[in-house]
């Protein structure tokens, strides 16, 4: 059964699933009824940080663009671009044993693609949510709902999984940003 997180709430994921190597995070979302008109297309990434939380090589933003880091440990499944049907949108897949020892936390946002252009935030998309699975199994090990706090944002950092030790632990974020994907890049130390 999966754990169901609040905004800011930590847990164990890999001390209490022995044995668990790969991991799918999924992202999902829906339109809401005041869309403003125009088609929306969120896109989930992946910053693989090092331990001052920031990206020491492009390779490590993994995204529609980029869809594998280097040494294959962090692999974007593809971008959806309507956000339409039930499941998952947009999935990541790690592989936990094949993360760089470098890397402190790997941190997944999702971002609307031309939300300035379009006009269009957060406040205009529903039942957002990032959980984690066991790929192997397809088992839900871990689920986050963001709720709708979000009124202006046009990108937001859902979670992050960080090492503890020898450990994989889940963070669920929950915090927005107002300059979408360029200012997530520009916060993780990359150039815009």
């Amino acid at each position: 059964m999966a754990i169901n997180l609040q905004k800011g709430q930590k847990v164990d994921l890999t001390k209490g699933n022995p044995g668990l190597k790969k991991i799918v995070v999924g992202l999902g979302w829906d339109v809401n009824k005041y869309d403003g008109g125009n088609d929306f297309d969120l896109d989930a990434a992946a910053f693989m940080l090092n331990s001052e939380g920031k990206v020491t090589d492009d390779k490590n933003f993994i995204f529609y663009n980029n869809t594998s880091s280097s040494e294959g440990s962090v692999m974007h499944t593809g971008d959806n671009r309507s956000g339409v049907g039930e499941g998952d949108d947009e999935q990541i897949k790690v592989d936990l044993s094949l993360v760089p020892g470098a890397i402190a936390k790997i941190s997944f946002g999702i971002t609307i693609h031309e939300a300035k252009e379009r006009r269009q935030n957060f406040g205009q998309v529903a039942n957002s949510y990032v959980r984690v699975l066991d790929e192997e199994s397809g088992a839900e090990l871990i689920r986050y709902d963001l709720g709708e706090d979000f009124s202006v944002e046009t990108a937001i950092v859902v979670g992050e999984l960080y090492r503890n030790g020898a450990e994989w632990k889940f963070n669920a974020i929950g915090s927005g940003y107002q300059d979408g994907l360029a200012g997530l890049c520009r916060d993780f130390g990359l150039d815009v």
